[in-house]
Parts: structure tokens; C-alpha cells; sequence
């Protein structure tokens, strides 16, 4: 039993599937914020734009 309990300690054969999954996670969660961040200031430009849009028909 002690033996099967040290080779199971030993084991890290699932060691590297965590850590690309907090390095795909890690990248995720950069790439919401960057997305986030630049649909803000596209809509601010679409605003803009629509806005003197307007007020070159009048």
C-alpha cells in the first residue's frame, strides 16, 4: 500500500496538461480584456463618426 501511495506522490504525467490550461486560461482572460478594451474605443469612434455623419446632411 505504501508503495502504490510514493508512486502515486511520484506521478506528474497531469502536471503539464495543468499548466497549459492556466496558460490557455491566462491568455483568455488577457485577450477579454484587450477585446474589451478596443470594442470601447471603436464604439466611441462609430459614435463619433455617426455624429458628424448627421451633421453634414443638415
Amino acid at each position: 500500500m505504501l508503495s502504490l501511495v510514493q508512486s502515486f506522490a511520484r506521478d506528474e504525467s497531469g502536471a503539464t496538461a495543468i499548466e497549459y490550461g492556466l496558460i490557455a486560461a491566462l491568455i483568455a482572460v488577457a485577450a477579454i480584456a484587450g477585446m474589451g478594451s478596443l470594442g470601447t474605443q471603436l464604439n466611441s469612434i462609430f459614435n463619433r463618426v455617426g455624429t458628424t455623419l448627421q451633421n453634414a446632411g443638415t
